[in-house]
């Protein structure tokens, strides 16, 4: 899965920009900045990443069903996972 972190601990703001971020194509490690807020592709994590962070109580987990993606929100940031299946459509 790809993880884009959205640097950020404002939910309303993310919202906003969640959009901008899906449809910015970004490389491995590069940056942008979205609205004041740093956005970066922060590489591939494993399968049980998901597994892990979900059980953590300081972990909110959300899912888009509509793009197919889970949303991790912890501390100052929102991790996008994207599956797979999504980078050969790029």
């Amino acid at each position: 899965m790809k993880c884009i972190s959205v640097y950020t601990d404002n939910f309303e703001l993310f919202s906003d920009i969640m959009d901008q971020v899906m449809e910015t194509k970004l490389a491995e490690h590069e940056e942008k900045e979205f609205e004041g807020v740093i956005v970066s592709h922060s590489g591939d994590v494993p399968e049980h990443y998901l597994d892990r962070m979900s059980v953590k109580p300081e972990v909110v987990v959300m899912k888009d069903k509509s793009r197919g993606t889970t949303i991790l929100q912890h501390g100052k940031v929102f991790e996008i996972l994207v599956p797979e299946m999504e980078n050969t459509n790029a």
